[in-house]
């Protein structure tokens, strides 16, 4: 078949993003009534992209070493928040003292894992492969839990995230998750001329993969993103949210996320990333925008879940590659560290607040916080007891479960 250069470079990015279509969607487009159980739990990951300081996030205010090692940086009590006498969360995260006053947040601090990196790249594929410092995986844990998911079930489940190309953790051998920035967008592009004649062309013979060429493969599997860009953006719109949300991109991406679930659209998972929250200068007022994005869009989609009764199903945490040093640098910020903390919001949460104890300051890691829960726990836990999987399969290992859900 003879592609037009124009046509060619117009659909590049609709390329990129056919290679990261899982091969179960095209059967579940074709299925417009494709929904999953009444119950079916959600999971939303948000990635805060840069390393995160998690010291300022939820603060040690009644610690003297916070603030001798922070002398400009650490937060006085009026920019922050009281969840306990020694505890503080920042300001702007004031959505989140609420949740965490109604019993709908937790908080776990000391999160990492043994020998840590502090690359952004190699620390971020370590969380979103799994693996262990000294390994490297070419799998994520979210793709290879697609991967364990019953082949000959009725229904399958697939797992969106929310950018233009697909990042490690959505990365699986059999099945890969859908990584699309805006449904809409991808719809668009589908609609392309070139791309409908692929369709009709290869309507009958999609999943025959024998004796084809490269270009045929390609020409199939952006065939099959057609189908399954309609398929997603259908289902965002088929029970559209009527809540507001800020027009920022993470708030124009749970709003998304909620008219999915609203629609019970076939997707159980959902990963976004906000950032950067690489601080190495002038942290104090880069940190607090970020906040302030994510404590609005994280209420606005909060109270959606709720007014439609999906709360008790969704389940979001949050995590950072690293987190920061101890001790501020000399430009107002802080520099690449070790472990931090993660939050859990959902109404179905078994363990609340403060779920361990504070980063013990006084023990450092040559100035860095020290590991005392390894992420993979907090994997294996949601796998388990929120998604009803063979963790220890997904994970390669067993680990120890913890009780926030």
């Amino acid at each position: 078949m003879h592609i037009k250069r124009r046509s060619f470079i117009k659909l590049s990015s609709l390329a990129t993003a056919s290679l990261f279509v899982p091969k179960f969607l095209n059967a579940m487009a074709q299925d417009e009534n494709a929904t999953v159980p009444k119950g079916n739990k959600v999971l939303v990951v948000l990635q805060l992209s840069g390393g995160n300081d998690g010291l300022n996030t939820v603060i040690p205010f009644s610690n003297d070493i916070y603030y001798k090692s922070r002398p400009v940086i650490g937060l006085q009590k009026d920019k922050m928040l009281t969840l306990t006498d020694e505890v503080g969360i920042h300001s702007e995260l004031s959505f989140f003292k609420s949740l965490y006053d109604e019993g709908n947040l937790g908080i776990l601090n000391s999160v990492g894992y043994p020998v840590p990196d502090r690359s952004h790249f190699r620390s971020m594929d370590i969380w979103q492969s799994a693996s262990d410092s000294n390994k490297y995986l070419q799998t994520g844990w979210i793709g290879r839990y697609l991967d364990e998911q019953c082949m000959d079930c009725e229904m399958l489940t697939t797992a969106l995230e929310f950018d233009d190309t697909l990042s490690m953790a959505g990365r699986g051998v059999s099945q890969k998750a859908l990584a699309a920035k805006d449904p809409a967008r991808l719809l668009n592009n589908s609609k392309d001329a070139f791309l409908k004649s692929l369709t009709k062309m290869y309507q009958h013979d999609l999943h025959s993969i024998e004796h084809e060429s490269p270009v045929d493969y390609l020409y199939k599997t952006m065939a099959a993103t057609q189908s399954s860009a309609s398929y997603i953006f259908e289902k965002s719109n088929s029970k559209k949210t009527t809540a507001t949300y800020p027009n920022t991109q993470l708030g124009k991406s749970m709003k998304t996320i909620s008219s999915l679930i609203l629609s019970d659209a076939n997707t159980q998972i959902y990963y976004v990333s906000i950032g950067s929250f690489d601080t190495h200068v002038d942290q104090i007022g880069r940190q607090a925008g970020l906040f302030k994005q994510i404590n609005d869009a994280i209420e606005a989609f909060t109270n959606d879940l709720k007014a439609n009764n999906k709360f008790e199903d969704v389940l979001l945490f949050t995590f950072s590659e690293f987190g920061r040093r101890v001790s501020q640098n000399a430009s107002k910020g802080t520099d690449h560290g070790t472990a931090n903390n993660m939050f859990f919001v959902g109404g179905g949460l078994k363990q609340k607040g403060l779920l361990n104890n504070m980063p013990d300051l006084e023990d450092l890691d040559a100035g860095d916080l020290k590991y005392k829960v390894d992420f993979k726990s907090v994997y294996a836990t949601v796998l388990k007891n929120w998604l009803g999987a063979d963790d220890e399969k997904i994970l390669g290992k067993k680990m120890e479960y913890l009780s926030f859900v």
